[in-house]
């Protein structure tokens, strides 16, 4: 289930975000992003969890700081978004629209 799950919550990113300017990122030793995005001059880390209450771990903290992210995201299937840390935040799927809206 989780596989599929991530597939499906990258493709409603993709396609929310309207970019072409999406990566996923790993490092040699193992640290990895499900997407990197670029919008409107942020750098925004998408990390994609099939858990009622996802977690940050060390693969997050990493990318976080590798990579420079303005935010990272945690999607999940849950109803609520909250703050893990500083600039993480658990977000539900069915609000990845409102990442991209125009203001």
């Amino acid at each position: 289930m989780g596989a599929s799950w991530e597939g499906f919550a990258i493709e409603e990113l993709i396609a929310a975000a309207n970019s072409r300017d999406i990566y996923f990122w790993a490092t040699h030793a193992g640290s990895e992003l499900d997407l990197l995005l670029f919008n409107k001059g942020r750098r925004l880390g998408f990390e994609i969890k099939y858990a009622d209450a996802p977690r940050t771990t060390k693969s997050m903290r990493i990318a976080k700081e590798d990579l420079q992210l303005d935010r990272l995201y945690i999607i999940y299937p849950g109803p609520e978004c909250y703050d893990l840390d500083t600039d993480i935040t658990v977000l539900p799927l069915q609000d990845i629209p409102l990442l991209f809206k125009e203001e």
